[in-house]
């Protein structure tokens, strides 16, 4: 276990050029955690890992990851973008990351594990989130793709999509935790949100990624549940000009609805065809 001290910074961050090696096994999996003792870990006692890559976004080929540009200590880290849409940043596989997601203020909070326009080269698979402050899992671009991913009981969304990413991400396990959600004055909780980017403009490459063999477990629990944290909501929210892709999944048991379809640009998108949500189940 390689454990991060509880209520700083602690955050790993691969640069552009640089890569990371995670290379656990089923049984041995690589868990990165919270200093504190077991029993007394919280969701923010850290930060999370931070992978920025060469490949495309709509933003331009100079992006910093959110938050970062807000450390007193170092406001230079985590760029990202290029050109490059094969760029190689390593390989993560069998990792489990638990107890990060550290809010610096609002709007600006480090992720359990974050994609910042990395590209199709990168080897991801066998992922689990757990228990992280913000989102499990958020993309900004790139085109990497991505197999066997769980987001487990995150307080804010499970899987982020932004600013133009375009890859692919198959077999994945969604669990809410009936208790926690995001605060929904500043943000609701989602198992999929998708912008293509904040405003909601034409940028390309357009956010487009395919998602297929995802499950989500929404709070209500079968109607066991039935006052569910307020900052619960859909199983998934595609808005501002996104054409994400969900196929041949579940979506059971969320607050309000399955799945919403929000603003007429992304209407757009799905009377086109370049949006789609296909072959799901929602219950």
């Amino acid at each position: 276990d390689l454990n991060a001290s509880p209520k700083n910074y602690a955050s790993i961050v691969v640069e552009r050029g640089g890569q990371i090696e995670v290379n656990g096994t089923a049984t041995a999996p690589v868990v990165i955690t919270s200093a504190k003792a077991a029993g007394n870990r919280d969701r923010g006692d850290w930060g999370g890992i931070i992978v920025s890559g060469k490949a495309v976004n709509n933003q331009g080929a100079n992006v910093q990851v959110e938050g970062f540009n807000n450390v007193a200590f170092d406001n230079q880290l985590a760029f990202h973008g290029g050109n490059d849409n094969n760029d190689n940043s390593g390989i993560l596989r069998y990792l489990r990351l638990e107890f990060g997601g550290l809010a610096f203020e609002i709007n600006r909070e480090i992720n359990g594990l974050t994609f910042g326009s990395v590209g199709s080269a990168t080897q991801v698979s066998n992922i689990q989130v757990s228990f992280s402050n913000d989102d499990s899992f958020e993309w900004f671009g790139g085109t990497v793709n991505s197999k066997y991913l769980i987001s487990f009981k995150t307080t804010d969304d499970d899987f982020d999509t932004d600013f133009g990413y375009s890859g692919n991400v198959q077999f994945g396990l969604v669990v809410r935790d009936p208790n926690l959600a995001d605060n929904p004055s500043i943000s609701t909780s989602e198992a999929f949100e998708s912008d293509n980017n904040a405003t909601g403009t034409a940028a390309t490459p357009k956010t487009s990624a395919l998602f297929s063999n995802i499950t989500v477990i929404g709070p209500l629990r079968g109607g066991s549940v039935t006052t569910p944290a307020s900052g619960h909501r859909r199983g998934a929210r595609i808005r501002r000009n996104s054409e994400l892709k969900i196929f041949n999944s579940i979506f059971m048991d969320n607050a309000t609805r399955g799945v919403f379809i929000d603003g007429s640009a992304c209407e757009t998108n799905a009377n086109a065809g370049t949006l789609k949500f296909k072959h799901n189940i929602l219950a």
